[in-house]
């Protein structure tokens, strides 16, 4: 299938094609999901922009842009933020029809956030006395636009994580060395390392510590995994209540190249090259191996994994590797990712019926081999 990129107008979504995001670690044309139209420019301006901090807290701050860039340590983190209905086509045509975007594995993006962390704001305001990190969270808040279904834009992540040093949340005010251009949060952002994308708002205005979930329609009825007996909107009623959100992302591979339907010359050894990336789960480190199969997964071989100065565990990896294969039409590589924690792409993925989180095995199927 060809990279068709536009994947909605209004509001706009977009991946980039996929050679081209891959073709640099860094990178710098990235995926764009909204449930809203993009603020005007004349509606953020960084020299009047706050983000409010209240909830559970002994002391609510107002804070400026300038305040977050000079008042706390700054600190930078490369970490691939990814729309959890990337590679959505892929449950759509190899198990069965879901809900939603056709999105195929265009929907991510590997970039240096700077700005502080959220501890540390979080440190500043200080938690409350009698909160028990125990089913508390931290919600993170846009009034800039109106949603599709939602008069606003929110999410959240437990307490704990956003405490946790290791865990790197950042107040975002750059990517990749520049101020965050609109389409991507402009003044301020959340990132949050390892968990799916939704829950980095752009465009933030106001973060709370409370002791429930973010109430907001994408928090609690879209980024869910709800049980296969929701096979439907009408069915999934009963479920979204019961159902937790989404955080955490799963470990995850693509072939970048060869695509499906390519045509490839082996070279002088009979191997076709292939290469794409790989994801690690959310909390489970670096990708540690990727393997990659030319016979249905019968035999693995290992793929050569690049390095990339200062990825860190947050990172993909890109991978490349030649495998044997014979003349003919309808050949197929497939690839699986592994990382330091053990966890291994699966060949597909469960069902559910707004396929998120989809990490079987990548593919590239119905090729011809000269």
């Amino acid at each position: 299938m060809a990279d068709r990129g536009v994947r909605g107008e209004e509001p706009l979504n977009r991946e980039p094609k996929i050679s081209k995001l891959a073709s640099v670690s860094i990178t710098e044309d990235g995926y764009e999901r909204n449930h809203c139209v993009q603020p005007a420019a004349e509606q953020l301006n960084a020299r009047t922009h706050s983000v409010q901090v209240d909830g559970a807290v002994k002391e609510p701050l107002n804070l400026s842009i300038t305040s977050l860039r000079t008042d706390f340590p700054q600190h930078e983190v490369i970490c691939a933020l990814q729309c959890p209905e990337n590679r959505r086509h892929g449950m759509r045509t190899l198990v069965k029809e879901v809900q939603g975007i056709d999105w195929v594995n265009g929907a991510v993006m590997n970039c240096r956030w700077r700005g502080p962390l959220l501890k540390d704001v979080l440190g500043k305001a200080g938690i409350a006395d009698s909160v028990e990190q125990e089913g508390t969270h931290v919600a993170f808040t846009s009034f800039q636009v109106k949603c599709q279904e939602d008069s606003w834009y929110g999410a959240s992540i437990p307490l704990s994580r956003a405490l946790d040093p290791d865990k790197e949340v950042v107040l975002a005010l750059e990517r990749n060395g520049k101020p965050l251009t609109i389409r991507h949060g402009y003044p301020v952002r959340v990132i949050t390392p390892g968990v799916e994308g939704a829950k980095s708002v752009k465009w933030l205005d106001k973060i709370t510590v409370q002791k429930e979930e973010s109430p907001n329609y994408y928090m609690q009825r879209d980024y869910k995994t709800p049980l296969p007996q929701a096979v439907d909107s009408e069915t999934a009623e009963k479920y979204w209540g019961v159902t937790p959100p989404m955080q955490e992302m799963p470990v995850n591979s693509v072939v970048v190249s060869p695509r499906k339907g390519d045509t490839v010359k082996r070279n002088e050894e009979g191997k076709v090259v292939c290469h794409g990336y790989a994801l690690p789960s959310g909390d489970g480190g670096s990708v540690v191996k990727v393997e990659i199969s030319a016979d249905g997964g019968l035999t693995w071989s290992e793929a050569a994994l690049e390095q990339h100065e200062g990825e860190g565990k947050w990172a993909w990896k890109f991978w490349r590797a030649s495998v044997n294969m014979a003349p003919g039409n309808s050949g197929t590589i497939l690839s699986k990712a592994s990382d330091a924690s053990g966890q291994t792409q699966s060949a597909v993925s469960p069902w559910n019926l707004k396929d998120v989180c989809y990490n079987g095995f990548g593919e590239a199927r119905d090729l011809t081999v000269e």
